[in-house]
C-alpha cells in the first residue's frame, strides 16, 4: 500500500492539538461497510463509527455517527436533531455538501459544517475509529477528543444490529 499523506481532517485534529493514531487499510470497492474496515484495521465493530448525511424535512442537514455494527433510527435521528423527520442523504447530494466520497466521509473538515450527533454508545470506548476522510484511512482517537473537535453532541441514534 502505498503512503497516504495527512488529510484535511487529520489537519483539523493536529490544529486541535489532539493525539490520534492513523491506520490504513485495502478498500474493497465491493464492500465499503464498516464492518469490513473495522475487520480490516482490527478493531471491533462497535468501535468504528460510521458517518451518515441525512436530510431533514426543513432541508436541514445533519451528520449521524454511529457504531459500525449497529442501524441509524432514522425517528430517533429525528427527535435528536430537533426535526420531525430525517431521512439519509442521497449519494449524489454527499460529495458536493461534505467534500467526501461514500467509504470516506467524517464530520472533521466536511465542506460545509452541519450539526453532528454521535451515538451515546461512542463514550462506552478509550478508542474509537472514524474515517479520516478519505478511503482507505481511519483515524483512531479518544471519543471525548472526537466530539470535541466534531462539535458533536451525544443522543440514542440506534435500532441494533444492522444486517
Amino acid at each position: 500500500m502505498k503512503p497516504i499523506g495527512k488529510t484535511n481532517a487529520v489537519r483539523v485534529l493536529d490544529a486541535l492539538a489532539i493525539g490520534y493514531e492513523l491506520r490504513a487499510y485495502e478498500v474493497d470497492l465491493d464492500d465499503l461497510t464498516a464492518t469490513n474496515v473495522a475487520r480490516k484495521i482490527g478493531m471491533p465493530a462497535e468501535q468504528v463509527f460510521k458517518t451518515l448525511l441525512t436530510e431533514a424535512n426543513t432541508g436541514e442537514h445533519f451528520f449521524a455517527v454511529v457504531p459500525g455494527d449497529q442501524e441509524l433510527d432514522l425517528k430517533k435521528m429525528a427527535g435528536a436533531a430537533g426535526v420531525k423527520k430525517v431521512e439519509l442523504a442521497s449519494l449524489k447530494q454527499v460529495e458536493p455538501l461534505t467534500g467526501y466520497i461514500r467509504g470516506g466521509v467524517t464530520v472533521l473538515a466536511a465542506k460545509k459544517p452541519f450539526p453532528a450527533i454521535a451515538d451515546e454508545t461512542i463514550e462506552l470506548f478509550d478508542t474509537i475509529s472514524v474515517s479520516a476522510g478519505l478511503r482507505g484511512l481511519q483515524v483512531l482517537l479518544a471519543p471525548g477528543d472526537y466530539l470535541r473537535a466534531a462539535e458533536a453532541t451525544i443522543a440514542d441514534l440506534t435500532r441494533g444490529a444492522a444486517a
